[in-house]
């Protein structure tokens, strides 16, 4: 297919087609125009080459958000690297497994991580860059901008252009391989599904360095001339208002928490008339978060998507003039959901054929996503990758599938409801937390012999993360103890925040941890 979908030539194309002179991006009090954000990028391009960086080389960024995450990736991009995002939330055990299995030769990080970065790098050959000034003695992406303009490497549509770490239930998190093309189709749908409802004025606080971020800038790519996007570094509720009524923004994109934190402000004193839509997703939506905001901002409609790191980040998302309360959406363009019953989905792919083990219209199965978008796989994870993708059975080039694991509905009109997620994942506060990776940390604690951990409903973060633990042998278990061990072992985003001990985790006849009856026990 040649070169069409090289991201770093998109984004020629496209400054081609908006002009340099536009202002396309706010932040900090700023406006910057997309020729010198292209500029940027072309010259960090340059600075990342003459730190040895070569075709197909993954770069970490660890990164708050700012414009120079958005540059970052298209100069990775233009120098044929690979853009491999970690959350700053990571603990240090974590971010190394990452830089090591992905074989980083740089990462980029600022001022606010350096510490965590520096412990996870301790002993590896892995050159720090930071993304601000500072008296921290390491060069900075300023100084990667001084070299000259870059030209674009040539890379073809199937080399990797990012690697997201996702969460595992099993073992360490796994690396999703992310092609120029899956990127390229994922941005272009994105942005058509924008398109559809006219809205150009976005608001944007959920974390870049995530699969969220990638997304993004793929769809900035494609946006249109008069499309332009407040950025903030962090999300703030009484910024968040501010800002919406001083740009007079359109719509934003959140996950529920923080429609739930909005939600304590008295927003009736703001002029939010401006804002149409509201984009939720990372998380399941209560009914009765969405119709408290639209009945508090009567302009505002909430619209859920649903999608995964292995989908490019989106599959699907509802649109203004044809929500349906209740549901994620319908796909995207050129996404294709199947439900099928969820013991052959686990199946072999060949069983999975153009018409047979689809369930009927409204009934529940497993949920699989199918399209251009859908990576190719996991990282140097041959078998997991079997269990979770296929190729496009009826054989069209480009199109992969991908067994979600989620449980769900499609009803007649195309419209997917979630109804569970077979992989026992945690999602508080938007994140997705791995009950396996916190158990593990949890059997490190030298007094503990086992643990089990769920999740339990919360009004403010969706879910909060309960951790029952059993003592060694004669020892004894302070709740509060472990649970300030497994803070500093897991991180402010992942350590439980109810700890119980007790005598004997339920086990199944199989003898495998009962996490339903867990669930019962609080």
């Amino acid at each position: 297919m040649g070169q069409d979908h090289h991201l770093a030539r998109q984004a020629e194309r496209h400054l081609e087609e908006v002009g340099a002179d536009r202002e396309s991006l706010h932040y900090d009090r700023r406006w910057s125009t997309s020729g010198e954000l292209f500029d940027r990028v072309t010259r960090v391009a340059g600075g990342l080459r003459e730190e040895g960086v070569a075709p197909g080389d993954r770069v970490v960024a660890v990164m708050a958000n700012s414009p120079d995450v958005g540059v970052l990736y298209s100069a990775l991009w233009r120098a044929g690297a690979v853009a491999t995002p970690a959350m700053f939330l990571l603990p240090p055990t974590e971010l190394r497994h990452i830089l090591t299995d992905a074989g980083a030769r740089l990462v980029v990080v600022s001022p606010e991580f350096l510490g965590n970065v520096q412990v996870a790098t301790e002993g590896l050959d892995v050159r720090i860059v930071v993304d601000a000034p500072g008296d921290h003695g390491l060069p900075t992406l300023d100084d990667l901008a001084g070299a000259d303009p870059s030209e674009v490497v040539d890379r073809d549509d199937d080399d990797l252009a990012a690697l997201m770490y996702t969460g595992g239930t099993t073992g360490r998190s796994k690396g999703v391989v992310l092609t120029h093309a899956n990127l390229w189709h994922a941005g272009r749908a994105g942005q058509e599904a924008t398109q559809e409802d006219g809205l150009k004025r976005t608001l944007l606080p959920l974390p870049l360095a995530h699969a969220f971020g990638l997304l993004v800038t793929a769809i900035g790519l494609h946006n249109e001339a008069d499309q332009v996007t407040v950025l903030m570094r962090w999300f703030e509720p009484d910024g968040v208002v501010s800002l919406i009524a001083e740009h007079r923004l359109e719509q934003a994109t959140l996950v529920p928490t923080m429609l739930k934190l909005l939600l304590t402000l008295p927003l009736e004193d703001h002029d939010l008339s401006s804002l149409r839509r509201i984009v939720c997703g990372s998380a399941p939506l209560p009914a009765e978060t969405r119709q408290a905001f639209e009945q508090r901002v009567p302009s505002v409609t909430v619209c859920e998507g649903y999608g995964l790191t292995e989908t490019t980040g989106a599959a699907t998302s509802d649109r203004m003039s044809r929500r349906r309360a209740g549901t994620v959406g319908q796909a995207l363009p050129d996404v294709e959901l199947r439900i099928v019953d969820a013991t052959t989905a686990r199946s072999a792919a060949p069983l999975l054929d153009e018409s047979g083990d689809d369930v009927p219209a409204g009934e529940p199965g497993e949920v699989l996503v199918g399209g251009r978008a859908v990576s190719p796989g996991y990282w140097r994870a041959p078998e997991a990758t079997a269990e979770t993708f296929f190729d496009d059975p009826a054989g069209r080039a480009g199109v992969r599938w991908c067994r979600t694991g989620d449980i769900g509905a499609l009803d007649a009109d195309g419209y997917l409801t979630i109804l569970d997620r077979k992989k026992d994942l945690i999602i508080r506060g938007g994140f997705n937390i791995y009950p396996r990776d916190v158990e593990d940390a949890l059997h490190e604690h030298p007094a503990v012999a086992t643990a089990g951990v769920v999740g339990r409903p919360d009004d403010t973060y969706g879910e909060e993360i309960v951790a029952f633990v059993t003592p060694q042998p004669g020892a004894e278990l302070d709740a509060d103890e472990v649970r300030a061990w497994a803070r500093e072992r897991l991180g402010p985003k992942s350590y439980p925040r109810e700890v119980r001990v007790i005598e004997a985790l339920p086990l199944t006849p199989v003898m495998k941890l009962d996490r339903k009856r867990l669930r019962t026990m609080r």
